[in-house]
């Protein structure tokens, strides 16, 4: 019937288990007849069968190449001095800039925003729409940037929401913090007044 061949057949298993392998062991015949016991001389089997013996094991050749190729990708930049922005803090930039970036994204898509009740039809005014948030989303950033620069500088901090110091503040947290400060104009003078956040 063609299943003595040394070569392993195709299984289902190997393509679902990229990283192992399948160990052909053999084909094994199995018959059956229609009574217990040692059979007759010459007695033919109501059927015959065969049972494919294999074993799965981990082909460590894939896992270790897939291993390499965990956790490395390309960052590029126009700085060729090592010196002065070695590879670790291209990579600390690279990572602080990918989480305010997509930070900022999802506040833009924020219902608060307001930019699902925004309709345009015209497809250069959705790009000039585009154009604007992503300004000033980058405005946003930079303003972030400047700030947690300027309090690691100086040793500074300022409370979170939990009540703890950090230098690494969200911008949008800062702005509600200037939610009860004024700048009003008394005789020609201007004033910060800052207004009490209860009453009674």
């Amino acid at each position: 019937m063609g299943l003595q061949e040394e070569r392993p057949p195709r299984c289902w298993a190997a393509s679902r288990t990229p990283y192992h392998r399948l160990v052909y062991l053999g084909v094994q015949e199995e018959r059956r007849r229609g009574r217990v016991g040692r059979p007759r001389k010459g007695e033919a089997p109501l059927s015959v069968s065969h049972r494919l013996l294999a074993r799965l094991e981990v082909d460590e050749g894939k896992l270790e190449r897939a291993r390499r190729g965990l956790g490395r990708f390309l960052l590029a930049t126009d700085v060729l001095d090592r010196e002065a922005l070695p590879a670790g803090e291209v990579l600390g930039r690279y990572k602080d800039q990918t989480r305010t970036v997509e930070r900022g994204f999802r506040f833009l898509k924020d219902p608060l925003f307001f930019t699902g009740s925004t309709f345009l039809k015209r497809p250069e005014r959705v790009m000039a729409l585009g154009m604007v948030m992503a300004l000033a989303l980058l405005v946003y950033a930079l303003g972030e940037w400047a700030l947690r620069r300027g309090l690691a500088e100086t040793g500074s901090s300022l409370l979170d929401q939990k009540g703890r110091p950090t230098q690494r503040p969200t911008l949008r947290w800062v702005f509600g913090l200037f939610i009860w400060v004024r700048l009003v104009e008394l005789e020609g003078r201007p004033l910060v007044l800052i207004l009490p956040t209860s009453i009674g």
